[in-house]
């Protein structure tokens, strides 16, 4: 092997300019995402710009990305207070608490399947690491929630008691960290499959709905003991049950939550970070073939 050869294997060399069939593979991991890193401020830029698009920095931009969770929080509440005739004041903060989280997530995997599609003169005309496009719609995501964590720490001050209040609620950055990654994940997987079956975005919304009633959002993590264990173990097996099971226990009492919503919150988003970049990367290289 040639020393010029050698070097092209730990450089980052983006073959994007050559619009032809490729065989599917991996690059060089490490100077991929030492590039990835370095890029970093090209990812912050291109959020920024979404923001700036949505007028989410405007005052009643930031004002709708509030209200708009918090409304559906509220029809949920009447219509789980009239179906089911759960008159418990309580519920209403883990209804807001987990509709914003579950938000954030959806939000992730929803924006980012459109994310590369919608950057079709950017893939033709400037040389990167195209993960850094679905991770900018992450950061456009997170930073659209966190104006809702002030609205439910009100939300909480009204309707929970003073005693709810525990150091250990700093814990539930975990369960949140664990959600980022697996927004991460879900955006980038989503994002390529949506080059080949251009249908994905028109599913997810519906996919999404489903999964929050399949998620503890209009229910509560105990609401499942007194089902059969089959059931239960099924509805563990949601990976947004561990994650946001384990941010209300501890965000609502300060509770810690049991061993196996730590482990398989980490498990979940890990796994969903490794599948979506894997499967990402290893087919960005003809993206620009498929978007002409």
């Amino acid at each position: 092997m040639t020393a010029p050869s050698r070097d092209r294997e730990t450089e980052f060399e983006p073959v994007y300019h050559n619009y032809g069939p490729h065989r599917v593979g991996l690059p060089p991991l490490v100077p991929y995402f030492r590039e990835l890193w370095h890029r970093r401020p090209f990812a912050t830029e291109m959020s920024k710009a979404t923001m700036r698009g949505a007028n989410t920095s405007t005052f009643f931009g930031q004002a709708w990305l509030v209200l708009n969770p918090l409304l559906l929080a509220v029809i949920y509440y009447v219509l789980v207070t009239i179906i089911r005739g759960r008159h418990d004041p309580a519920f209403f903060p883990h209804l807001t608490l987990a509709i914003f989280a579950f938000t954030f997530v959806s939000t992730s995997a929803t924006s980012g399947s459109t994310s590369v599609t919608s950057s079709g003169k950017l893939l033709i005309n400037t040389a990167f690491p195209r993960l850094l496009i679905p991770l900018a719609a992450v950061r456009t995501a997170f930073f659209r929630f966190l104006p809702t964590v002030p609205v439910y720490i009100v939300i909480h001050l009204i309707f929970l008691p003073v005693n709810t209040w525990h150091p250990r609620m700093v814990l539930a950055a975990y369960f949140l960290g664990t959600m980022i990654v697996f927004g991460m994940g879900l955006a980038a997987f989503f994002a390529a499959l949506q080059i080949y079956f251009r249908d994905t975005a028109q599913f997810l919304p519906f996919f999404v709905r489903i999964w929050m009633y399949l998620s503890p959002v209009l229910w509560l993590p105990a609401d499942v003991d007194g089902l059969p264990r089959w059931m239960q173990t099924l509805i563990e097996l949601n990976p947004m049950y561990a994650m946001l099971g384990g941010y209300e226990e501890l965000m609502q009492g300060g509770r810690i939550p049991p061993l196996y919503m730590w482990i398989a919150s980490a498990a979940w988003a890990i796994t969903a970070a490794i599948t979506g970049f894997l499967y990402f990367i290893s087919r960005e290289r003809e993206f620009a073939v498929r978007l002409t």
